[in-house]
C-alpha cells in the first residue's frame, strides 16, 4: 500500500483529497495536517468523515515522516519548503498550489509576487497534466498540479490548436466557476446575500491563472500564445464551464474537427467528447475527474467553440492529483477514480 499524507487536509481540495484517497484500493491515508485545526480529528471539521476518517490533524513534518507521497494544499507561497523537505527524503511531492507550476520565475514573480527559492526542485518538477503532458510525468517525483481554470480551457483547445484549426492568436476563454474554488475562508464576495442570485465576472484581464493556461497552449502549438481569459463567480458550489472561442483558420470543417479531438482524446477515459448537438455541463460532471467537451461552429462568424465542464475540485485539484499519484506509482490512472457522477 502506498502511505499517502495530505498537508492542508482542512481546506476544501485538502478534504477532497481525504475523501479521494480514503476509497483509493492502493493507499492508505497515513498522516494529515492542518495548521488552523491541529490537534482536532478531521471528521469535527468536516462531519461528514464521521467514523470513515476520523483521524487527528498533526504536523507537516510529521505528514513527510509518514508518507511516501505528500500532497500540498496550500496557499501559493506555501509549498517550496515542503517541497524540499520532501525531496531531500525522497517522498513523491504533488502540489496543488501554484508554486511550481509556472516554469519562468519572472512569471512567477509578477502574477504571485514570489521567487523560487530552490530553483533546483522547478527543474526537477513537472506539470501534470496528463491527457497533455503524460510522459513528461512518468519517472518523475515532484508534480506541479494544474488549477482548475488551467485544466478547463487547455483540454478544450488543445487538439485544434495543434492541428492548426484555429488561429492562435483570436482565442478568448469565458469560464465560470463554483464558489469553492475561492477557497474555504470567508470573504464579503462569497458571503451566501452576496453571492446568491447573482453572478460575475473578477479579476478581468488580471487572473494568475492566465500566464499558465498560455504556458500549456504554447507547448501544445510550439510557439507562443496569448488567451483573453475573464473568469466569472456562479453562486453554485462546483464547477467550472470553460467556453472558449477562436476564429478557424481557413474553411475548417466539423468533420476535421472531431476528427482531431477524437483522435487526441479517444482513448482517455476522463475526456467524454460529447455527441454533436450536446452542451457541456457542469451537473453532470460533478464529484467525478471528467471532463466533458462539446464542439461548435458559428458557420456565421467562421468561430470555432470548444466548451468544457469540469468539477473544479476534482479534474480541477484533487482527482488529478490522485491520477498523478497513480502516474507516478505506476498504476492505473483510474484507479480511486472511476467515480459515477449522480444523475440529478
Amino acid at each position: 500500500m502506498i502511505r499517502a499524507g495530505v498537508v492542508g487536509a482542512t481546506g476544501y481540495a485538502g478534504a477532497e483529497l481525504v475523501r479521494l484517497l480514503s476509497g483509493h484500493p492502493c493507499v492508505r491515508l497515513a498522516a494529515v495536517s492542518s495548521v488552523s485545526f491541529q490537534g482536532k480529528p478531521l471528521s469535527e471539521v468536516y462531519p461528514a468523515y464521521y467514523r470513515l476518517c476520523d483521524m487527528v490533524c498533526g504536523t507537516q513534518e510529521e505528514v513527510v515522516a509518514q508518507s511516501d507521497v505528500v500532497f500540498a494544499a496550500l496557499p501559493h507561497g506555501l509549498s517550496q519548503e515542503l517541497a524540499k523537505e520532501c525531496f531531500e527524503k525522497g517522498r513523491a511531492f504533488i502540489d496543488l498550489g501554484a508554486d511550481f507550476r509556472l516554469e519562468n520565475e519572472e512569471d512567477y514573480r509578477e502574477w504571485y509576487g514570489g521567487t523560487y527559492l530552490y530553483p533546483e526542485l522547478h527543474e526537477a518538477s513537472v506539470y501534470g497534466l496528463p491527457e497533455l503532458f503524460r510522459e513528461a510525468i512518468r519517472g518523475k517525483k515532484m508534480i506541479a498540479n494544474p488549477g482548475c481554470y488551467t485544466t478547463a480551457v487547455p483540454l478544450a483547445l488543445a487538439p485544434a490548436l495543434k492541428n492548426g484549426l484555429i488561429q492562435k492568436d483570436s482565442i478568448l476563454a469565458d469560464c465560470k466557476s463554483g464558489v469553492t474554488g475561492a477557497g474555504r475562508t470567508p470573504t464579503q464576495n462569497t458571503h451566501y446575500p452576496e453571492l446568491n442570485e447573482g453572478m460575475s465576472a473578477y479579476k478581468v484581464a488580471s487572473h494568475r491563472h492566465t500566464p499558465e493556461i498560455e504556458q500549456s497552449l504554447s507547448h501544445v502549438a510550439g510557439e507562443k500564445v496569448k488567451v483573453i481569459f475573464v473568469p466569472h463567480l456562479l453562486p453554485v458550489n462546483r464547477g467550472i464551464l470553460a467556453t472558449c472561442y477562436a476564429k478557424l483558420t481557413d474553411s475548417v470543417t466539423m468533420e476535421q474537427i472531431r476528427d482531431a479531438y477524437g483522435e487526441a482524446y479517444g482513448g482517455e477515459y476522463f475526456i467524454r467528447l460529447l455527441p454533436q448537438g450536446r452542451s457541456a455541463d457542469i451537473k453532470n460532471v460533478r464529484y467525478s475527474n471528467f471532463c466533458d467537451i462539446s464542439l461548435h461552429i458559428d458557420h456565421r462568424t467562421n468561430t470555432f467553440i470548444a466548451i468544457s465542464a469540469i468539477d473544479n475540485m476534482v479534474k480541477g485539484a484533487a482527482g488529478q492529483a490522485v491520477q498523478n499519484m497513480n502516474i507516478v506509482f505506476g498504476l492505473d490512472e483510474t484507479t480511486g477514480l472511476r467515480i459515477v457522477p449522480p444523475a440529478f
